[in-house]
């Protein structure tokens, strides 16, 4: 089983979230609808935008990446998603060739 690493933005492109999941077209399914609680992180700041993922081959080192990209600073997590997507636009997982 996969785990993804991804990082979620707002309309605006001024907030970040970074996250895991073993199903990433589910959650951006729950985040995009709602379904997340608006007193959460994501709700509160509408984070439904895929703009960067990576796939890792266990659960152990998903959560190693999201910790130590959750310790970056923006400045470095903009440089990342810039690798893979430098026009920040959302992420559709049906059609991203990148």
């Amino acid at each position: 089983m996969s785990f993804y690493v991804n990082i979620l933005t707002n309309p605006a492109r001024t907030v970040l979230y970074t996250g895991i999941t073993n199903n990433l077209e589910r959650r951006l399914h729950e985040h995009s609808t709602g379904l997340g609680e608006s007193g959460k992180f994501t709700g509160r700041y509408q984070c439904n935008l895929l703009v960067y993922f990576e796939i890792s081959p266990d659960a152990k080192q998903a959560i190693a990446r999201e910790k130590q990209i959750k310790n970056w600073g923006r400045a470095k997590k903009d440089f990342l998603i810039n690798t893979m997507n430098p026009a920040w636009e959302p992420i559709d997982l049906q059609t991203w060739s990148g």
